[in-house]
């Protein structure tokens, strides 16, 4: 039987829609904006560099669209200068559902299973591309990293999903 918070923290009513896709064709190159892609066990998103192999816990990064505004804020850019998750570097924007709720969690999104596996912290680089105080701006709402469990599509609009436990 789960305790009280044991129940709280397994309930996620929430359902998530991806808002955003891209992919990095190679390291520190542009991203390419998508509206489709196809989520690979063996390979993670096709067209997306360094994430071959089942066991590569960063095979996808997702962010939680809501945190580009926090992100945003942060910074003081606001408009065409606000930050997006192209700018992050990461593959997923979803909004809609706490993304810090699927932690150690599978969950759907489109056709494709995939599994957190761990959180999406900033690297040193995001501070020379987008400007000082990037670092710490995105400290805490970097989004998640996560390895895809079954292959499928996923494409703009989709919902994200838990997986029963």
């Amino acid at each position: 039987m789960l305790s009280p918070l044991q129940a709280l923290i397994a309930a996620v009513p929430q359902t998530g829609c991806v808002r955003w896709i891209g992919v990095r064709p190679a390291s520190r190159e542009a991203m390419l904006e998508l509206e489709a892609v196809e989520a690979r066990r063996e390979a993670g998103l096709t067209g997306d560099h360094s994430r071959p192999g089942p066991r590569n816990a960063r095979q996808v990064t997702l962010i939680q669209w809501e945190h580009m505004a926090v992100i945003s804020a942060l910074l003081g850019r606001e408009g065409d200068q606000a930050i997006h998750p192209r700018d992050l570097r990461r593959n997923i924007a979803v909004s809609g559902i706490n993304l810090f709720s699927l932690k150690g969690r599978r969950f759907r999104i489109g056709q494709a299973i995939l599994e957190t596996t761990g959180w999406c912290q900033p690297c040193a680089r995001l501070e020379a591309r987008l400007g000082e105080g990037t670092f710490q701006a995105v400290r805490g709402h970097g989004g998640i990293t996560a390895r895809v469990l079954q292959t499928g599509i996923i494409r703009l609009d989709d919902r994200l999903t838990l997986e029963p436990l």
